[in-house]
């Protein structure tokens, strides 16, 4: 059966049985492999995208749940001239090690800033419950959040100036 849906702007088709993960037809199908398949239960978070505009776990979610929808992955997140703000903050924190839960992290936060460019470290650790790393104590990962906060803040500041 057809499934019609949108992955990081662009629409797509595929005929895959519509129970499977959409994590296996973003691998498989569509080649977007940033998005991990590590524990296939819903508990790391690597496998975490954006279905319209909210972070999901894609290994459970059949891709039939996903017609009609947009998907965002974190192939989306780096800019035209570069990282983004917030992985420019990771690499400068020393944040990443093994990168395994990176790429769902990296939608998580990205989605967090999005919506709440205030956030605080609170927030934030909140946020990053549904991710889990086992390289890191998290204290990186949260400073370079706040240290891409005080960037965004600084930038708007500086635009409405």
């Amino acid at each position: 059966m057809p499934t019609k849906f949108r992955v990081n702007n662009e629409d797509r088709l595929t005929f895959v049985d519509p129970m499977t993960p959409l994590i296996d037809v973003l691998r498989e199908e569509l080649n977007l492999t940033g998005a991990k398949a590590v524990c296939r239960e819903g508990v790391c978070g690597a496998c975490t995208v954006l279905l319209d505009g909210k972070p999901v776990m894609s290994c459970l979610l059949p891709i039939g749940l996903a017609a009609g929808s947009e998907v965002r992955t974190v192939e989306t997140l780096a800019v035209s001239d570069g990282l983004s703000l917030l992985q420019r903050a990771m690499v400068a924190h020393d944040a990443v090690q093994c990168g395994m839960c990176f790429p769902g992290m990296m939608v998580t936060l990205t989605d967090l800033l999005d919506r709440v460019p205030d956030a605080s470290r609170d927030d934030i650790k909140t946020a990053l419950t549904g991710n889990i790393c086992r390289c890191t104590g998290y204290e990186r990962i949260i400073d370079a959040v706040a240290s891409a906060q005080l960037e965004l803040v600084a930038t708007a500041s500086s635009a409405q100036a």
